[in-house]
């Protein structure tokens, strides 16, 4: 039985047709997949289990945590090198209505780290500080809630240079939030360099309105903290 891995292909018209002839369709999909999980998951929790629109749900219970399981397969974004097809490996999901989600999990973390070291161990810090500050506005219904999530957050300083980290904590949020500031953000990519962070009408990537609110309000929390 072999399990279907999911493909994006920009090829040339005769990679493409060298693709097609190596490539052998799945015999078990991506959907009977995601049925046996969620049948396997609601087995062991039972009505705690709750397919979501992204991810299945399961409801805290006792000393048991709530999560939210994302049931994903392989996934390979193609492209055209030097001596023929490359691939950027990665995984995808579907949502509830269809949208297939992509995402490259070992580019993102690999990348961060490296941004971590490449500012002397003052990126990680910092996105907890600007998460805080999500987490506050939230909290006092100025943002709404999920409308900034962790991941787009790391992106954006992700794309601050790293030569406005450093001396103090409030002197690297003032240094990067000027220069996202003036900035052209349409340029601004994901850690893991295959999106862009903040488009409209992409899945993958964060609401322009979404992220422009976010950096308004992180801006005047900033500005008006007494």
């Amino acid at each position: 039985m072999t399990t279907e891995c999911l493909i994006e292909v920009s090829l040339t018209p005769q990679e493409l047709q060298t693709f097609n002839t190596s490539f052998t369709a799945a015999t078990f999909t991506y959907t009977e997949y995601k049925s046996q999980v969620v049948q396997a998951l609601q087995k062991s929790f039972g009505q705690d289990a709750k397919p979501g629109e992204r991810a299945v749900k399961i409801k805290a219970n006792g000393t048991r945590r709530s999560s939210d399981v994302i049931v994903a397969t392989e996934f390979r974004r193609y492209y055209s090198g030097l001596f023929g097809p490359l691939y950027v490996p990665g995984i995808c999901f579907f949502t509830s209505t269809g949208t297939r989600i992509a995402n490259y999990p070992k580019q993102h973390s690999a990348n961060l780290t490296t941004k971590h070291q490449d500012t002397n161990q003052w990126f990680k810090p910092m996105v907890r500080i600007l998460k805080n500050m999500r987490s506050k506005l939230a909290e006092d219904s100025v943002l709404p809630v999920g409308s900034a999530p962790s991941y787009f957050i790391e992106g954006l300083l992700y794309n601050v240079p790293n030569d406005k980290f450093g001396t103090s904590y409030g002197d690297t949020f003032v240094a990067a939030m000027n220069w996202i500031l003036a900035a052209d953000r349409t340029k601004f990519v994901t850690p893991s360099g295959q999106h862009y962070l903040a488009r409209d009408g992409a899945p993958e990537c964060w609401p322009c309105s979404n992220c422009n609110s976010f950096i308004d309000e992180i801006v005047k929390l900033w500005n008006n903290w007494s």
